[in-house]
């Protein structure tokens, strides 16, 4: 069954009447309280129902999800973007001890990768960089959290592809600076919850226009999902005030390699000539420093 694509709620009531009644007591609590079940584990769940947890895997089951993390993932897909920062915040106290605090977030940053490579699409991915290539122009827009992503695509993208032009927010306002998109360039929509709204209609406004859309985002029920062309799904998921985006950093990571690996031989020249230039100018530390030695005075 495909979770992240369907209507969780409409789900549950179209096979309402053929739980049973420890089921259909699961059914009821979760379409009143799905922000609280999403969070529960099963056998918590059933605690507060007063079912078995048996009961709440076959649930589950029932349902045509793989098992109960299937279900809790979809719970929590369908409520990430309604979360407030301070109710984030609340749910962040397994983290308030350093040392668990800090194998959790390693652990799920791990998962979170884990995840990503499971679920990529290859295909999706190589008409990407085909997209991106083949763009007369290419527009690269995130805010809000996805702003550091769209400043890293963007500075590596721009010494491998001629004109590439990261949207930024400003005196300009984003629609100025979109406003000679075509039909031959490309738009990066880069987006994570909270998903920024202004992406959003950005998106909208450039595939008004004929203009092809990359997305970039957690999910397939992501809003830019059904605007872009081509999506790319990185995880993010991390039960605190702050999203994790070492999946999307790492994703960035590959497509920007994979271009470059595209375009080795065009721009083997153009990085001999960045070297020579940032050597020239020092843009770089070259000085040979021998720390802990006993030549003193060396600058």
């Amino acid at each position: 069954m495909e979770d992240k694509k369907k209507d969780l709620m409409k789900v549950i009531q179209m096979n309402f009447t053929r739980l049973s009644k420890g089921q259909r007591l699961i059914a009821e609590y979760i379409m009143s309280n799905y922000d609280k079940a999403a969070f529960m584990t099963a056998a918590k769940l059933g605690e507060v129902v007063g079912v078995s947890e048996s009961t709440v895997v076959r649930f589950a089951l029932t349902l045509g999800f793989a098992g109960y993390p299937s279900l809790q993932r979809a719970l929590q897909e369908l409520i990430k973007n309604k979360l407030t920062t301070v109710q984030r915040l609340s749910m962040s106290g397994e983290y308030s001890d350093n040392e668990v605090g800090l194998k959790k977030v390693l652990r799920t940053d791990m998962e979170n990768i884990k995840a990503t490579i499971d679920e990529i699409n290859v295909e999706t991915f190589d008409k990407v960089i085909d997209s991106i290539l083949g763009a007369k122009r290419v527009y690269i827009l995130g805010l809000r959290s996805s702003t550091a992503l769209a400043d890293y695509l963007g500075f590596y993208l721009g010494i491998i592809v001629d004109d590439v032009k990261v949207i930024r927010t400003g005196i300009s306002d984003i629609f100025e600076q979109l406003i000679r998109v075509t039909k031959d360039d490309l738009v990066i929509g880069i987006s994570y919850p909270r998903y920024s709204r202004r992406t959003l209609d950005a998106l909208k406004y450039v595939k008004a226009q004929q203009c092809k859309v990359v997305g970039i985002t957690d999910s397939l029920i992501s809003p830019i999902a059904s605007i872009a062309d081509y999506t790319l799904i990185a995880r993010s998921n991390m039960l605190s005030f702050v999203d994790s985006l070492v999946a999307p950093m790492s994703l960035l990571n590959a497509l920007i390699i994979a271009i470059g690996m595209r375009e080795r031989d065009d721009i083997g020249q153009y990085f001999n000539e960045l070297e020579n230039i940032w050597k020239e100018y020092n843009v770089y530390d070259n000085k040979d420093k021998s720390y802990g030695s006993d030549n003193k005075g060396t600058d």
